[in-house]
């Protein structure tokens, strides 16, 4: 038997209440059914409680919360891939992740607000991956890869690409960063 809709409401009362206090606020239990009864398009807790519940509108469904993704591109070598990433293209490295001596490596590498993990696990992404990064300014990136000592690659900027201007870059595992000046017209 499932509870009755003043039953849930009541606990979602106590789950309010608790998951407040959690963040260090602190309210009394009426404060939450009242709030509760509101969320519920009852004028208040008593009115909700006046009707049993009935036409009570369902809580409120939260969207999930999605954060921005973060690509794993597979590389043969991290110390060759990272060499790439932070003398060519500027990247920090943030972290590093080994098991144990001898097992794969995984690292984060970021820059400004693009963050890649790169990965030697065999499981871990497809070799040859492409990830679309949008920068401010293509052609400023340009110059700054060009400026590079023994830069690897001179990359050109392709003015027809879908999205807007964009920079190709193939890392030394094959993986592709497409660097895009975003045309939203």
């Amino acid at each position: 038997m499932s509870p009755s809709p003043l039953a849930r409401a009541k606990d979602s009362a106590r789950l309010l209440r608790s998951d407040l206090a959690a963040a260090g606020i602190d309210i009394p239990h009426s404060l939450a059914l009242e709030l509760v009864a509101h969320q519920r398009g009852a004028k208040d807790w008593n009115t909700l409680t006046a009707t049993g519940g009935a036409n009570l509108q369902p809580a409120p469904a939260q969207p999930p919360a999605f954060a921005p993704g973060v690509p794993v591109l597979r590389v043969v070598s991290a110390e060759v891939a990272l060499g790439f990433y932070r003398d060519h293209l500027g990247f920090a490295l943030d972290w590093a992740h080994r098991f144990e001596e001898g097992l794969p490596l995984y690292v984060q590498v970021s820059r400004g607000q693009t963050v890649l993990h790169l990965s030697e696990h065999h499981g871990d992404g497809s070799p040859h991956g492409v990830v679309w990064i949008p920068v401010a300014d293509v052609r400023a990136l340009q110059a700054e890869l060009h400026s590079r000592p023994a830069p690897p690659r001179r990359p050109g900027v392709d003015t027809e690409a879908p999205g807007g201007p964009t920079l190709e870059v193939i890392d030394p595992c094959g993986n592709v960063l497409r660097f895009c000046q975003r045309d939203d017209g």
